[in-house]
């Protein structure tokens, strides 16, 4: 999840204070995958994301109520325009992680950082650097070679879902971009009110027939491993992590605060490798190198903040 950042003052001597919190949120973020990947099957994909979000929702609504109260009727579609699309994200990912690896997963998420400047040189018309484009390119046979880990074979359905969901990133953040109405809304009220738009459009699913078990019958049969997965995602990945972005924006820049989130595809990699027992091969561990090369230089290149 990202949200929008203000400029602010430089960092102090004492930034280390700021930095920690983020490098934990991009930590619990990269951790993310591995953990969600052990709670969900194909069949409880929808059930999953609607307890992960409903768990945290009423604490946001709470915390954001004056600034829910004070949203226009334009911010409320605007969010809610925003909040259908986060759930096309959400599903995807997690259809995804369920048929591919949590550093494959990882790994081609970051994508979003070289589709979205590509994007919006499309959208404006404007050619990026060459040297941009060359990092693209970086990355994007990076991924290929990512996904060819245990030898040469077709990207699995997992990679091919998550590329779309970098895809979907993409749009998200040029729709915040562009819708007018959202531009100065309070990121925590924007935030709930997307995060509730998307679990609405969870909850109907839900509802649908061969949609999988209802949320309510997938939380009985979860045992300790799998609520406390879930707490993690809700609580370490959504409401910590939302919180820690909303004060480090304060106290540090915005390109401070990119760079250290934008470790998340390490983290993602690292804990997969580590704890996951997952395996690349020679192929994936080239490809994993040009991944996170190509992104980190075009985020230089494109001058990408946030």
């Amino acid at each position: 999840m990202s949200v929008a950042v203000l400029p602010a003052p430089a960092p102090s001597r004492r930034a280390w204070v700021t930095d920690l919190p983020l490098l934990l949120v991009a930590a619990v973020w990269g951790a993310s995958y591995l953990a969600a990947k052990g709670i969900t099957t194909t069949h409880t994909v929808i059930a999953v994301l609607v307890l992960r979000f409903a768990i945290v929702l009423p604490a946001l609504a709470v915390a954001g109520r004056r600034g829910l109260r004070a949203l226009s009727a334009a911010q409320w579609r605007g969010a809610g325009l925003l909040g259908l699309v986060l759930s096309v994200i959400f599903l995807l990912e997690t259809y995804g992680l369920v048929h591919t690896s949590a550093t494959n997963a990882g790994l081609v998420i970051s994508l979003t950082m070289i589709f979205t400047p590509l994007a919006e040189a499309a959208v404006t018309r404007v050619r990026p650097p060459g040297s941009f484009l060359a990092a693209a390119g970086l990355s994007v046979a990076g991924v290929v070679l990512l996904t060819q880990g245990g030898g040469f074979t077709s990207p699995s359905a997992g990679d091919l879902l998550m590329l779309l969901a970098a895809l979907a990133r993409t749009v998200h953040v040029l729709a915040m971009a562009r819708i007018k109405a959202v531009r100065g809304a309070d990121p925590l009220s924007l935030t709930t009110v997307q995060l509730g738009g998307a679990v609405a459009v969870f909850a109907v699913l839900a509802a649908l027939p061969g949609t999988g078990p209802a949320p309510w019958t997938v939380a009985a049969d979860f045992g300790a491993g799998e609520w406390a997965g879930l707490i993690f995602l809700s609580v370490l990945c959504t409401l910590f992590a939302f919180f820690v972005q909303m004060w480090s924006v304060r106290r540090t820049s915005p390109s401070r605060v990119s760079l250290l989130l934008g470790t998340e595809p390490l983290w993602a990699a690292a804990v997969g490798i580590v704890i996951g027992g997952e395996r690349l091969g020679a192929p994936g561990v080239l490809g994993a190198v040009l991944v996170l090369a190509g992104t980190a230089w075009g985020r230089r290149r494109a001058g990408v903040t946030s």
